[in-house]
């Protein structure tokens, strides 16, 4: 039986595609000579930039750069930055922690010596060199003013640093930290002209005490650090914190004044509110230092340690709070580190305001 062909498809239609496949092949051998013709000769570079076709099976690749160099610059490419410096201190994979401040920067010694005289003599001339003119100050009312220098207890009343503004709109609040003090005159004037008073004093006999409308009476005492932990959980009605602490457990965002008379602890809790940052959320600050003896906790030789209260001074007013009244306490005994020397009280009340405060 005969066999049928595919449809389509007869014995004429093999020589037209040979036909198309030799007019195709002849156009290309047509243009590749007429490239080879007119192009600069194989060895020498074209002129300008020039994609070269992808080497032949009959031609060597291109040589390339080192494989260590080549590495280098694909890690250079990827990462896009360079990588991280390690310290010779620091644990590799592991960055170095941030962790707080503990202690304030100290100031350059008062000169080449080194001496007790050199640092005394600064540091009681700074505390007697008022930095701030305060031109209503007053702790009965705010009709009449007081002579700064017969009151320990002063506050800066002038308008462009808003306390009497806060006081007339009964917005001002006012932290008293004592040890025992039964002298509460301070307070009851600046609660009768219109501050929310918080005293904290750990001799109160209960815990939270409303002696007036605005005047509270805490059993509580100011310390540079909260307690242990160990020692809070078995305590944990422990009547000692840190004023940050405290802010946060009341909730108080600011405090227009602040007064403290601490026996001695006040170094201390003032290098805790620089190291915290406390101080920006206070608007005046009124101390009572103690010079007859180094303190709570500080420690060295005696120029070391007058030292160290210039620098506590100096880390004030590097935060924009400057002194507007220094008072002498000519009742107390007039020693400087248990020296009669240097003219000089060992208990000052001194009072700053913060220039930023608003």
């Amino acid at each position: 039986m005969a066999r049928e062909r595919p449809p389509g498809r007869s014995c004429g239609a093999l020589p037209r595609w040979l036909l198309g496949a030799a007019l195709l092949l002849g156009l290309r051998l047509c243009v590749e000579l007429r490239r080879a013709g007119s192009g600069p000769p194989a060895h020498s570079a074209p002129p300008g930039p020039r994609t070269p076709w992808p080497p032949g099976p009959h031609l060597p690749p291109a040589p390339g750069p080192p494989r260590g160099a080549s590495r280098r610059q694909v890690t250079y490419v990827r990462s896009g930055r360079r990588a991280p410096r390690t310290s010779c201190c620091a644990p590799r994979g592991r960055p170095r922690p941030k962790g707080p401040q503990w202690r304030i920067q100290l100031q350059p010694w008062a000169g080449p010596a080194q001496s007790l005289e050199e640092e005394a003599s600064r540091f009681l001339r700074y505390i007697r060199t008022i930095q701030i003119a305060c031109n209503h100050v007053s702790t009965d009312s705010l009709s009449k003013d007081s002579s700064p220098a017969q009151k320990p207890w002063l506050v800066c009343l002038d308008d462009r640093f808003g306390l009497a503004h806060q006081i007339r709109n009964k917005q001002c609040r006012l932290y008293s930290l004592g040890l025992g003090s039964d002298d509460t005159h301070f307070e009851v004037s600046m609660a009768n002209d219109g501050c929310e008073v918080h005293r904290f004093d750990p001799s109160v006999k209960s815990a939270h005490v409303l002696e007036s409308q605005r005047l509270w009476h805490h059993r509580l005492s100011i310390d540079w650090r909260d307690p242990h932990p160990a020692v809070a959980a078995l305590k944990p009605h422990s009547n000692t914190r840190k004023l940050g602490s405290i802010l946060n457990e009341f909730g108080h965002h600011k405090i227009d004044v602040l007064k403290a008379d601490l026996e001695s602890a006040e170094w201390k809790v003032l290098e805790n509110l620089i190291v915290e940052d406390v101080l920006e959320q206070i608007g005046q600050l009124i101390f009572e230092i103690h010079l007859h003896w180094p303190g709570f906790e500080v420690s060295g030789s005696d120029n070391s340690v007058v030292r160290f209260w210039y620098s506590v001074l100096k880390e004030l007013e590097q935060r924009d709070f400057r002194l507007f009244h220094s008072y002498k306490d000519l009742s107390k005994p007039q020693q400087f580190l248990k020296k009669d020397m240097f003219n000089a009280s060992s208990c000052y009340t001194l009072s700053w305001v913060n220039t930023r405060w608003k």
